[in-house]
């Protein structure tokens, strides 16, 4: 009998046996499910016996005549003929051999998980492929032969069902499925392959982190007296719950505490990995470089041991599927939206690294901002899902924490979260805070050059914190046009990673200067957490509450400057100065408050939650969302839920990198440090080329300055 095949010959590299594919995608998805399923509360064994089912049947309608055909290159064709995953979906539902949970793994690992109750109205034809059913019906057994001829392993069929959540525990199945299937296909064409995996040696790292804290320089007396008690009540808290919270003031050192913390659960609970999670338009690089500096053991690389991910990289494309970033590290650090986004997902590539999330230790930093309110109702069933059935620790934490499980529309049971600082520490951090922050109001719409003046008016070094990146570049613009290039400093994600960690160096570098202070930043929402930025007078636009409560933390933030003064704004529109349409119900909570003369502080920020879902009415995402996913209508939860409400691309710059993209010599991180997130819409509208499969060669005009926004602006002007 002819070889039968997987993978044609392709870039000088040889065609792949269908039995080297499948007992490689076997042996892969069995290691990944096993390694989850010592975290599983429930269902590690049926995870187990349930993706090497999937792993074994995967790719069975590959044997079809037609299909060998092209494989093996003797017809040429775009794609094959008979679409391949029906022949093993089809037989996993025959009841002889009955496995529902690997057949729907099947026919989700290329078009993702689909919508049960539109499967359940098709009758015979669920999850099947109508175009080829009936010949795929009428070759299977042959399929089968040839399969059983040349694959050994058998799968092992009890009909066994998860006791968790299901739709938890597809996801999961699914990730180890594909993550199985495009290691294999990668490796056989080539590509570069991960680093080995670094364990988490929590004990050690925990040694170094306490280590690096003590060489820290101390800060005035008291204030550092309270920072180290801060530190050792994280690290020594007895907890056993597996949902906490953590309420600490701004400049109380929470982020090396926290961490501290989390090693020393995931030392006791025997977890493998730390997620640092940060709001979902924040930049991280301040943060990586203390946990690069603190954590690294000797021998490691900084960029293995903590690993930077600040935007998804998610391809399909076998040509460009070795970009996808993975969960691989023992610590990442990383955005809520990238975070999120892939706990809700239906699509193959971006739930490839799910599986490494059960066993982990999660730190939701700035809790409070984490997530939009409409949100927050799913994500928190998703919090415990994965707490109460797959080992995970959260420890969600904030200067301002609003306890948003406590709200009825949020959670319909309650569940005690308790905090890992005591009351009489809070107390004491609280009670040496100071009156920093004066909080002024003008809601009426500005000019830019308003806005303009009354900053130039005011005490600097400033910040100015705009709604959206255009709106901000434009704002920017007009200050470097203005004023001295030397007064104007801007930060967002218009600017590569490698951009904006130059102009965080100058900003830090400016703000220890006591001579250099008649400057402004102009920044996006991105800077309102974890960095340690201490500007003497700030200006945000109207949006929520959380929001500006988080840029207070980055105005007079040690209480330098005595009282500081924190500016809500408005913008008036125009061509240039678009408003961002997600922000609108939050903004009229603040509104509210403000028209009110309420109090500004972070103990409105339940209440403001509250409110906002109030807003947003009976039929909205927040109550459709949580429906939507009991009906296993797995498609629309990825739809709707978005962190950010931008379908967005990857797009690069430099020449050499777009090359490398087309020659398959880059990695994942060399993407990313080169590369910006760029909303599809103003990719198309711009007519930006494809590099390949979801990259584009971004044409237009980028600066170190505006970034990205330098060609939008030349458009627009």
């Amino acid at each position: 009998m002819k070889e039968k095949l997987a993978h044609s010959e392709r870039d000088g590299y040889p065609s792949q046996s269908y039995a080297q594919h499948v007992n490689g995608v076997l042996g892969n998805a069995g290691r990944f499910a096993a390694e989850v399923a010592q975290y599983s509360m429930h269902d590690g064994k049926t995870l187990l016996d349930t993706a090497k089912i999937a792993a074994i049947y995967h790719d069975l309608g590959k044997l079809d005549r037609k299909n060998q055909l092209v494989l093996s290159g003797e017809k040429k064709a775009k794609r094959l003929p008979v679409n391949h995953v029906d022949a093993g979906t089809a037989w996993l539902l025959d009841e002889t051999h009955f496995s529902s949970l690997a057949a729907v793994a099947i026919v989700s690992h290329h078009i993702g998980l689909p919508d049960f109750s539109h499967e359940s109205n098709r009758g015979d034809a669920a999850f099947r492929d109508d175009e080829v059913k009936k010949a795929v019906d009428a070759a299977l057994s042959e399929y089968t032969q040839i399969h059983d001829s040349i694959i050994a392993a058998k799968a092992h069929f009890d009909g066994s069902m998860p006791k968790g959540d299901l739709q938890t525990f597809l996801r999961i199945l699914l990730s180890c499925l594909v993550d199985a299937d495009h290691t294999n296909t990668a490796s056989h064409y080539g590509k570069p392959p991960e680093p080995e995996p670094i364990m988490l040696r929590p004990a050690e790292r925990l040694a170094q982190l306490n280590a690096y804290v003590a060489s820290l320089p101390g800060t005035e007396k008291e204030r550092n007296g309270l920072r180290t008690k801060m530190y050792e009540d994280c690290k020594n808290a007895d907890v056993v719950e597996n949902i906490t919270s953590c309420d600490s003031p701004v400049g109380t050192g929470k982020t090396t505490a926290t961490m501290a913390h989390l090693l020393m659960q995931a030392n006791k609970r025997g977890l493998r990995r730390i997620f640092v999670v940060l709001p979902f338009t924040n930049i991280i690089q301040q943060s990586v470089e203390v946990y690069r500096k603190a954590l690294t053991l000797p021998g490691e690389k900084p960029e293995e041991a903590v690993a930077e991910l600040h935007h998804r990289a998610d391809f399909e494309s076998e040509d460009v599927r070795h970009l996808t970033a993975l969960w691989r590290a023992p610590i990442i650090v990383t955005t809520a939206a990238a975070f999120f986004d892939t706990i809700a997902s239906n699509q193959p590539p971006t739930l490839r690294r799910l599986h490494e999330l059960p066993g982990s230790a999660i730190l939701i930093d700035e809790a409070h901002a984490a997530l939009p309110a409409k949100l927050l109702p799913i994500a928190w069933k998703w919090i415990q899902v994965y707490a109460d059935e797959w080992s995970c620790y959260w420890l969600l934490a904030s200067g301002s924490l609003n306890r948003f499980w406590e709200i009825k529309e949020i959670s319909s049971s309650p569940r005690d979260i308790p905090p890992i600082v005591t009351n009489s520490l809070r107390a004491s951090l609280s009670a040496f805070e100071t009156k920093r922050i004066e909080y002024r109001h003008n809601l009426t719409p500005q000019s830019i050059d308003e806005l303009a003046e009354l900053v130039c008016r005011s005490s600097g070094p400033r910040i100015i914190v705009l709604n959206t990146v255009q709106r901000a570049a434009a704002v920017a613009e007009h200050f470097r046009k203005n004023f001295d290039r030397n007064r104007v400093e801007h930060l967002s994600t218009a600017l590569l990673p490698k951009d904006r960690t130059t102009t965080l160096e100058r900003i830090q570098a400016r703000l220890k200067s006591s001579e250099d202070t008649n400057w402004t930043l102009i920044a996006t929402s991105c800077v309102e957490a974890g960095m340690d930025f201490s500007f003497r007078t700030g200006f945000r636009e109207l949006a929520s509450l959380t929001s500006l409560l988080q840029v207070a933390g980055r105005v007079n933030r040690n209480g330098d400057y005595g009282v500081s003064e924190l500016h809500t704004f408005c913008l008036a529109e125009n061509e240039c100065l678009k408003p961002n349409p997600g922000l609108k119900n939050a903004a009229a909570v603040l509104r509210d408050f403000i028209e009110t003369d309420t109090k500004i502080e972070p103990s409105l920020t339940t209440w403001a939650i509250e409110k906002e879902l109030k807003l947003y009415g009976s039929d909205s995402m927040s109550k459709q969302l949580p429906d939507k996913e009991r009906e296993h209508n797995f498609p629309f939860v990825n739809q709707n839920f978005k962190v950010i409400d931008s379908d967005t691309r990857i797009a690069v710059v430099d020449k050499n990198i777009a090359n490398n993209i087309r020659e398959g010599t880059i990695n994942w991180r060399e993407l990313q440090e080169n590369s910006l997130q760029i909303a599809y819409c103003k990719l198309q509208d711009l007519h930006i080329p494809p590099i390949a499969d979801g990259i584009y060669d971004w044409n237009l005009r980028y600066d170190d300055f505006l970034g990205y926004m330098a060609g939008i602006l030349d458009k627009l002007s």
